[in-house]
């Protein structure tokens, strides 16, 4: 917890202006863009305050998209990351067995880079020194929502901490807790669910030839495969596999897995080898059907969680929560039922169309259909030739998508 506790000592019950339950990357993101605006704010976390005790700083390597490093920057965590980055000046995406590719360079685009890639547990580090420097921020870690209940124009919560049970009671209630969030499930909000039958597995690898700060994703019918360029000349490799073919995949020794990522992703950067420690995770698509209770808001994947093709979870998350932060900073009720109105049809666009974006491409890029096989070539070729499509596809893929929070803008000269 923090030094400084903004809560109410004179009583049995403590008050705070906005509690955001879950510590993860989105939750510890919208704490700090909170205590910039000057709002006192409750962080309720479950895991110890050590990069290695939460379970979203992990392993995977994040590809952070232009708006989001823009954003990172705004509330001061990127100068805590950024040495630990590595700059993505071109991403390449192709399909395995088919004539067709697209590219996107950021020099086309009139840009430095498209975007970063960052291991998570280094964000992770990142958020947690700059949470050290927040102000007006409470932090309870570890420690667990138990019940939450309207009251008093607000919610009234019990939360469970090492020395105890605390009473709060606030005016906005933000579920930041995770895919099976219980904020949401609290909240009575329905959750759509899609199970795509996939294992993703992450790890680091060294190619035999330099990536030049370009990314790759390659489509097949077993799933995506994409390899991340990260420092000192190594790549972090995402491989999908069908769920059934997940444990035998874990059994593999370096050899067998390495050979494996090899026949899948192919040879543009030679040789694959030193493969690091790999880790799987069940992939699926959890959409709440709405994103607003009374005095209550769901952001990032307790909001919705995507699937990994094109590395947008964390992105659109972060926008969920930078958006919050604008309107509650502005406002002198966080939990008006008009905020939280504008909050739901902000993100929409940006929400929709990443989660259309994401599975759209996953059905149709990785289909076994060889009568697709044509389109599949042209539409690439057409994403790669035609400068309104290149346009259209860069801005998105950097984040700058529907109406975007003030803070991921371009602070251009």
């Amino acid at each position: 917890m923090n030094a400084i506790d903004n809560t109410d000592r004179s009583g049995s019950v403590g008050r705070t202006g906005v509690l955001v339950v879950g510590g993860g990357l989105v939750g510890a993101s919208l704490a700090i863009a909170l205590d910039a605006a000057g709002i006192a704010t409750t962080l309720v976390e479950a895991s110890a305050p050590r990069a290695d005790a939460q379970p979203s700083y992990d392993e995977r390597n994040l590809a952070l998209a232009r708006a989001s490093v823009n954003g990172l920057q705004a509330i001061g965590v990127w100068p805590h990351a950024a040495a630990a980055a590595t700059p993505i000046r071109q991403i390449r995406v192709s399909r395995a067995g088919e004539f067709g590719s697209a590219r996107l360079e950021a020099a086309r685009h009139g840009v430095d880079a498209l975007g970063w890639t960052l291991p998570a547990r280094e964000l992770g580090a990142a958020l947690l020194r700059r949470l050290d420097d927040c102000t007006r921020l409470t932090r309870f870690a570890p420690a667990t929502l138990e019940s939450m209940a309207p009251h008093d124009g607000g919610w009234r919560v019990q939360v469970r901490t090492a020395d105890g049970a605390r009473t709060l009671d606030t005016a906005l209630l933000v579920g930041a807790d995770g895919t099976e969030s219980f904020v949401r499930a609290r909240l009575g909000i329905e959750a759509e669910r899609h199970d795509y039958r996939q294992t993703l597995f992450v790890c680091t690898v060294t190619p035999e030839r330099g990536h030049a700060h370009r990314a790759y994703e390659r489509f097949a019918d077993d799933g995506p495969v994409a390899l991340l360029p990260l420092g000192e000349g190594r790549c972090g490799l995402v491989l999908t596999v069908p769920a059934e073919e997940a444990a035998a995949v874990a059994a593999l020794d370096d050899a067998g897995f390495v050979a494996l990522a090899q026949r899948r992703f192919g040879w543009k950067l030679g040789r694959l080898g030193r493969p690091g420690k790999r880790y799987p995770y069940a992939i699926q698509r959890v959409a709440a059907q709405r994103l607003t209770g009374p005095r209550a808001v769901l952001v990032g994947n307790a909001a919705q969680t995507v699937h990994p093709i094109g590395a947008q979870g964390f992105n659109l998350g972060l926008r969920d929560a930078l958006t919050l932060a604008e309107l509650v900073a502005g406002a002198a009720d966080p939990g008006d039922a008009a905020l939280l109105e504008r909050y739901a049809a902000r993100r929409t666009e940006d929400r929709e169309g990443t989660m259309t974006m994401s599975h759209g491409l996953v059905r149709l890029a990785c289909l076994e259909q060889p009568l697709l096989a044509p389109l599949r070539s042209l539409a690439l070729l057409a994403c790669d030739r035609l400068p309104p499509l290149q346009r259209a596809l860069a801005q998105r893929g950097m984040g700058f998508r529907g109406e975007p929070p003030r803070a991921v803008l371009e602070r251009l000269p």
